[in-house]
């Protein structure tokens, strides 16, 4: 495990708002929780979907990074300008209520952000992306779905391989331009939002990685925080997977600066 200079950095986790056994549910998978202590260094919290009624600045007052899961829902199409094309795509409004929003309130502040698979598209469509809805149904792409006869080893097992943008910084993180990776779902990016800039694609083309980089910066505004999204899946059997080692530490690294400065700065304005 990373050392800290600091305590473990807290980092919020997204959640799912699900019904279980017929009540509504604040959920989120166990394996994008898990990789986080060991691998990053960070202690995870849980984050509930609440929509509005979730206090932004409070919520982020409290951590140092922000990880953006994936899970089976979609990301209701209106909030990118689209119709919803098949009307049996699960949603998940609660979610979309809440993570949008943070993401930019996020971003504002320079917090560290990890975002996958849904947490990947999510920031995109934050930002001013849209996403294709069906890329099995989009023409020259490939069906990026996992196959259902399989178990979840053969569902995680590797389905492609990625190119890294040469000279990106994810290329820089993971130490190669070239790796296999998982794929898991059946949206992606339609057109990538102004301010992230592509890090690495399928073999179709599709945009597998990006991190955010402003076109335009404000006066005075802070540096941008370190923010990394991916498509496929890095915290399946993450400990196994020298691609995923690299990126939770990483992300964790990020966080651990964050922290820090933060640290600073509030002795700073005690002093």
């Amino acid at each position: 495990m990373p050392s800290s200079p600091v305590p473990y950095p807290r980092v919020a986790v997204t959640t799912d708002l699900k019904m279980v056994g017929g009540h509504p549910t604040y959920a989120v998978t166990q394996k994008y929780v898990d990789p986080l202590l060991p691998l990053a260094g960070v202690l995870p919290q849980l984050l509930p979907s609440m929509g509005a009624d979730l206090p932004i600045d409070a919520v982020l007052d409290g951590v140092d990074g922000l990880v953006f899961t994936g899970s089976p829902s979609n990301i209701e199409p209106h909030h990118y300008g689209q119709i919803l094309s098949n009307p049996e795509s699960p949603a998940d409004p609660a979610r979309d209520a809440t993570t949008l929003p943070l993401i930019r309130a996020a971003i504002a502040r320079g917090i560290p952000v990890f975002g996958i698979c849904r947490g990947f598209q999510e920031i995109n469509v934050a930002l001013g992306g849209s996403l294709l809805q069906e890329v099995h149904n989009t023409p020259g792409f490939d069906d990026h779905r996992e196959d259902d006869a399989l178990d979840a080893a053969g569902q995680y097992g590797p389905a492609h391989r990625l190119q890294a943008v040469p000279g990106s910084l994810l290329a820089a993180i993971v130490g190669a331009d070239s790796w296999e990776v998982n794929s898991l779902h059946g949206q992606g990016i339609q057109t990538l939002a102004p301010d992230l800039l592509a890090q690495a694609h399928a073999p179709d083309g599709l945009t597998e990685a990006y991190i955010y980089q402003p076109v335009h910066r404000a006066a005075h505004s802070p540096e941008p925080g370190f923010l990394l999204a991916v498509q496929w899946h890095p915290e399946w059997q993450a400990a196994q997977n020298p691609v995923s080692r690299a990126i939770y530490a990483a992300f964790g690294n990020a966080c651990r600066q964050f922290a820090a400065r933060k640290r600073e700065d509030t002795l700073a304005h005690a002093a």
